[in-house]
This record gives structure tokens, sequence and C-alpha cells, in this order.
């Protein structure tokens, strides 16, 4: 299965795709990347004169890349003929720097447990600079839909 596979099966389109592409998976973790729109829709309210990327969108792309791209990448033989089914069970992120408009992110995704189609990991998302914006654990459910 090769990434655009991966990408393909992902449950979200535009405008709530937060996954350009992945440079690397493998069973142990994931990294890719996404530039975030100048003209996103949430940048019109958030904040007056000086839009930043509101963390609840950070965290989404995290879980994109961290935890659902890799849970498709470790069910790959049961999902190759269906779309899968996700559920985000929970979320614990810390946030350091704030993301603008236009700024490319990567996601650094490391599995701490992959067990009954749980999956938990540990995510990080850099800034173009490399610099840690945010890091935390994520964990969900998936399966064959």
């Amino acid at each position: 299965m090769t990434s655009k596979d991966i990408i393909n099966l992902l449950p979200y389109q535009e405008p709530f795709l937060f996954v350009d592409e992945l440079n690397m998976i493998s069973s142990e973790g994931v990294t890719g990347n996404y530039t975030f729109s100048k003209d996103a829709y949430f940048y019109k309210g958030h904040f007056k004169n000086n839009p930043i990327t509101p963390g609840v969108i950070l965290t989404e792309c995290m879980a994109q890349i961290g935890l659902v791209c890799l849970g498709i990448y470790m069910l790959k033989d049961e999902l190759s003929e269906g779309n899968p089914q996700i559920a985000l069970t929970s979320s614990q992120v810390d946030f350091f720097l704030p993301v603008f408009p236009g700024e490319k992110v990567t996601v650094v995704s490391e599995k701490e447990v992959f067990r009954f189609n749980k999956l938990k990991c540990n995510v990080k998302l850099y800034n173009e600079k490399n610099e840690l914006v945010c890091r935390g654990k994520i964990s969900g459910m998936i399966q064959k839909g």
C-alpha cells in the first residue's frame, strides 16, 4: 500500500483534509506534512486582525496524519476492500507556538500501542523552522467499514 493509497482511504475531503503527503510510514510510526492555505475558512474569525491556526485544527492535523494514516497502514490487509471507520477516543495536546496562514507543518508520530484495533500514538507537530509547535498523545479506534 502506497502513501497515496492511504491518503485516498482517508474518510475526509476538502476543506477538512489536513494531509498533503506522507514522507515515511512503517508499523512503528509515520511522518507527513500539510500546508495550511492562507484563505482557509477558519482564519476569518480566529483571531481578529491576527489569524492563527486554531489548536483544534492542529490537533486534527496531528490525528489525521499521526493516527488515522498509521491505523490504515496497520490494518492495510483488512481495509483493502472497504473504507475505514474511525473514532477518536482521546487526545491530550500541549501547545507551544502558533501556526500562521500559509505555513507548512510536519507531523511525526510514534506508535505507543496497537491492540484490538485501538491505536495510541505519541505525536509531535513541527513548523517550517523545525520548531516544536505542539505534542501529545492521541488514541483512536479503526476498523473496516
